[in-house]
C-alpha cells in the first residue's frame, strides 16, 4: 500500500546552540529599542525574524511510503487439558474460526496461526512456542496476541517478552470447580513380600470451603477394585501388597463430583516394581574339584546374593586317624541348614554333592518339599551322578527332570561341543547364545547321558544327549547341568564360551525373574501408543490379543512374530488409565499416564497464571462460553487503550504504521531568490522608519 506524506521540516545552517545564542544576543540588541518604543524597532525585530528563518531553513518534505501491514498472531492451544474437558476443544475450535473472519477483514493486517502441541510431562509450554514464532515476526510489525487458551500455561515468564497487547481469550464461564485426585508419594520399587504405601489426596477446586469424604475406587492388576473413603482435602494412605516381581499395576479412581468440568484427573495410575530383596544362596560343594570356584565366583560377584557356601572336605566314610581335637575343619550343620533355617534361602546349589550319608533322606525329602512349596534348586553334576551315592537314588529324585543311564553307559569321557536345542533358542535363559558367526564355542569332555522324564532340554551334545535341563516342580523351579565341565568356558579353553552370562540367567530364572520367563506376556505405553510382546516356548502361530481400554472399549490386534518364540503388537493408546491385555491365557496391565501429569493438576480454565502478562501489555481478558462469544476486534492508534466496554466489549490491536520510504523531495519555503531581498527590504524599513 502506497501513501504520500507531507511535513514540515528544518534544515539548520548552523548548530542550535549557536542560534540559540545569536537569538539571544539580536534579544538584547532589540531590548532597549523595544522599551523606548523607538520608531522602526519592529522592523528591525522582523528582519532579525527572516534572519534567523534563513538560518533555520523551513522547508515542505514530501514523502513516499510504502506501508507494511501488521501482524496479529493467534495462539491455539490445543495440548491435552484442552481436549479432556468435554466441549472445550470444540469451543476453540468454534472461536478460532469465528476471529479468523474476523481478523481477516480488518485492514493493514496479516494474520499468523500459531498451534502449541501437547509437550507431555511438561505441560503447556505456549510462550516457549510464541517466542519461536515471534522469532520471524519484526516488532514494529507486531500488533497484538490473541491466546485461545485455557489459561493451564506451564511457562509463563516473569516479564512480558513483548510490548504489544497479549489477549486472553477462555473457553467456558467463570466459576469452574473440578474434583482431582493427587498422588503425594508412591514408591518405584517395593520389596516382593512386603506392602508399600501410597499417599494420595482428594481435592476439591473452586469449591469456597470444600468438605466431606469421596469414595476411593482401588485395582490392582486384574482383581476386583476394592473401596475407601476418603476425607476431602486430606491427606489418605494406601497399603498395597507386592506379590509378585516386575511392575504392579495400581489404579485409584475417585467418585465424580456433579459440577466439575472434567472426570480425567479423578484418576490415577501407579506402577511400583517389584523386586526381591538381597537373596540367599546355599551353595553346597562335594569334593573339591577343577570347578569348584566357578559357581562361588559368579554368586559372589553378584551384589544382591548372600550366600552360604559350604564344601564337603572330609566325608564320614574317611578315616585317617587324625584326632578330633586335631581337625581344624568346621563340621557341617546339616540340622541347621537343611531342616531349621531351609526355607530362608531363595536358591539351593549342589555342585557335584554325592550322597554319602551326610544328608539323611529326612533332609533329602525336606529339600523335595521346599522346591514343590516354591524353592528353586540348582543341580551340576559329575561322575558321582551315575555311581552309588547319586542324588537320583535319593528322595530329591523325585523333583529331578532326568536319571542317569546305568553304568557304565552313563559317564561319557569325549570331546564335545556344547550347543543350543531348537526349543533353547526360544528359551529367555539361552536365548541369543549361539556362538558368532563362522564361530563355535570351547569344547567339554565330560557328559553324564541321562533319561529325561520332564522339564525342556534348553542345552544338548551334538548326539542328542540333554546336557541342561529346566523344569517346574510343583510352585518351584529345578536345573540339572548333567556336566562339570562348564569351568572350561570360564577359563578360556579352546575359545571358551558365554558362561557368564548363561549362569546369571539359569540363577535368575530359577528366581523367578520377570525378564526371564519362558511364557509371558507383557505391555507397556510409549509415546502415546501400547506396545505388547509376547514370549513362549511353543513353535504355533502366536494369538490374537484382546485389549480392554480404560473406557471398557474392546479392541483386538494380532501378533506378528519378530524373532524365535517372540511376537509384538502396538495399537494407540490415547486415553489415560489402565490398559488390560490378554491372549487368551495370560494378562498383562499397562498405564497409559504418570501419576501426576502437569495437564491434570487443574483442569479449570483459569485467567490467573495469565494474569500478570495480560495487565504489563495492556490486554484484556474475554470469556467465550461455547466459543460464539468472541468480542468485536478493531485497530487502535499507539497509545491509545487497547481493550474496553466491560466483559463483553471490545478488543484493540495496535496500529503500529510501520513502513519502507520510497522517496523524498523537500521544497524550501525561504529560497535564496526570496530571501535576500526580504532581509533587505526589512533592513531599509528598519532604517527609514528609524531616521525619521
Amino acid at each position: 500500500m502506497m501513501q504520500e506524506i507531507t511535513r514540515l521540516d528544518l534544515a539548520p545552517l548552523l548548530p542550535a546552540w549557536l542560534i540559540a545564542a545569536a537569538g539571544a544576543a539580536a534579544l538584547l540588541a532589540l531590548l532597549p529599542a523595544l522599551l523606548r518604543r523607538a520608531r522602526g524597532a519592529w522592523w528591525r525585530a522582523a528582519a532579525f525574524l527572516a534572519l534567523f528563518l534563513a538560518l533555520l531553513q523551513p522547508r515542505l518534505v514530501s514523502e513516499t511510503r510504502e506501508l507494511r501491514p501488521d501482524i496479529a498472531v493467534l495462539v491455539v492451544d490445543l495440548s491435552d487439558s484442552t481436549r479432556l474437558v468435554p466441549g472445550r476443544a470444540e469451543a476453540i475450535a468454534e472461536a478460532r474460526r469465528r476471529l479468523q473472519e474476523r481478523l481477516s477483514r480488518l485492514d493493514g493486517l496479516e494474520l499468523r496461526t500459531l498451534e502449541v502441541p501437547e509437550a507431555g510431562n511438561q505441560g503447556t509450554r505456549l510462550f516457549s512456542a510464541l517466542e519461536q514464532a515471534l522469532a520471524d515476526i519484526p516488532r514494529a510489525r507486531l500488533a497484538g496476541v490473541l491466546a485461545l487458551t485455557d489459561g493451564q500455561v506451564h511457562d509463563v515468564p516473569a516479564t512480558a517478552p513483548f510490548d504489544a497487547p497479549f489477549h486472553l481469550l477462555l473457553p467456558g464461564r467463570p466459576g469452574q470447580t473440578d474434583r482431582r485426585l493427587r498422588v503425594i508419594e508412591a514408591p518405584g520399587y517395593g520389596i516382593i513380600g512386603r506392602s508399600v504405601e501410597l499417599r494420595v489426596a482428594i481435592e476439591d477446586l473452586g469449591v469456597a470451603q470444600p468438605a466431606g469424604a469421596a469414595r476411593l475406587a482401588i485395582r490392582r492388576g486384574g482383581a476386583q477394585p476394592r473401596e475407601e473413603s476418603v476425607p476431602i482435602g486430606r491427606e489418605h494412605r494406601i497399603e498395597v501388597p507386592i506379590e509378585r516381581g516386575g511392575p504392579t499395576v495400581i489404579e485409584l479412581v475417585a467418585e465424580t463430583r456433579p459440577d466439575e468440568v472434567s472426570e480425567a484427573n479423578n484418576r490415577a495410575v501407579v506402577t511400583i516394581n517389584g523386586v526381591r530383596d538381597r537373596l540367599r544362596v546355599l551353595l553346597v560343594s562335594g569334593e573339591p574339584h577343577a570347578g569348584e570356584r566357578t559357581w562361588r565366583r559368579l554368586l559372589k560377584a553378584d551384589p544382591g546374593v548372600d550366600l552360604v557356601h559350604f564344601t564337603i572336605l572330609r566325608p564320614p566314610e574317611k578315616d585317617d586317624l587324625t584326632p578330633l581335637n586335631e581337625l581344624s575343619l568346621i563340621a557341617f550343620p546339616v540340622r541347621e541348614l537343611f531342616q531349621v533355617k531351609l526355607r530362608e534361602f531363595d536358591l539351593i546349589v549342589f555342585d557335584r554333592f554325592a550322597n554319602r550319608g551326610i544328608l539323611p533322606p529326612a533332609y533329602m525329602r525336606n529339600i523335595a518339599d521346599y522346591v514343590r512349596a516354591g524353592g528353586a534348586l540348582l543341580v551340576s553334576v559329575g561322575p558321582e551322578f551315575s555311581g552309588p551315592p547319586s542324588l537320583a537314588a535319593t528322595p530329591l529324585g523325585a523333583v529331578l527332570p532326568a536319571r542317569p543311564l546305568p553304568a557304565p553307559r552313563a559317564l561319557r569321557e569325549e570331546a564335545f561341543r556344547p550347543q543350543i536345542t531348537e526349543i533353547g533358542r526360544r528359551h529367555p535363559v539361552t536365548e541369543g547364545l549361539q556362538p558368532p558367526p563362522g564361530g563355535q564355542w570351547g569344547r567339554w569332555y565330560r557328559l553324564l547321558a541321562s533319561e529325561q522324564r520332564s522339564g525342556t532340554a534348553v542345552m544338548e551334545s551334538p548326539d542328542g544327549h540333554p546336557l541342561l535341563l529346566l523344569d517346574r516342580v510343583g510352585q518351584g523351579r529345578v536345573a540339572l547341568m548333567l556336566s562339570d565341565h562348564i569351568w572350561l568356558w570360564a577359563r578360556g579353553h579352546d575359545g571358551g564360551g558365554p558362561h557368564q552370562e548363561l549362569l546369571r540367567r539359569l540363577a535368575h530364572w530359577l528366581m523367578r525373574e520377570p525378564e526371564l520367563e519362558e511364557e509371558e506376556l507383557t505391555a507397556r505405553i510409549e509415546a502415546g501408543r501400547l506396545v505388547v510382546q509376547r514370549r513362549s516356548l511353543s513353535a504355533d502361530p502366536p494369538p490374537e490379543i484382546t485389549v480392554v481400554g480404560p473406557d471398557g472399549r474392546l479392541l483386538r490386534a494380532p501378533l506378528r512374530p519378530f524373532a524365535p518364540g517372540r511376537a509384538s503388537a502396538e495399537l494407540p493408546a490415547e486415553e489415560r488409565g489402565m490398559w488390560q491385555v490378554s491372549d487368551g491365557q495370560r494378562l498383562a496391565f499397562a498405564a497409559a499416564a504418570p501419576a501426576n501429569g502437569p495437564e491434570l493438576a487443574d483442569l479449570r480454565a483459569l485467567p490467573d497464571r495469565l494474569a500478570p502478562i495480560v495487565q504489563a501489555t495492556g490486554g484484556a481478558v474475554r470469556w467465550l462460553g461455547d466459543g460464539s462469544a468472541v468480542p468485536e476486534l478493531r485497530r487502535v492508534a499507539q497509545g491509545r487503550e487497547t481493550a474496553g466496554g466491560g466483559q463483553q466489549g471490545w478488543l484493540g490491536l495496535r496500529r503500529n504504521a510501520d513502513h519502507t520510504t520510497l522517496g523524498i523531495a523537500a521544497t524550501p519555503l525561504l529560497p535564496g531568490w526570496l530571501l535576500l531581498p526580504l532581509l533587505l527590504g526589512l533592513a531599509v524599513l528598519a532604517w527609514r522608519r528609524e531616521g525619521r
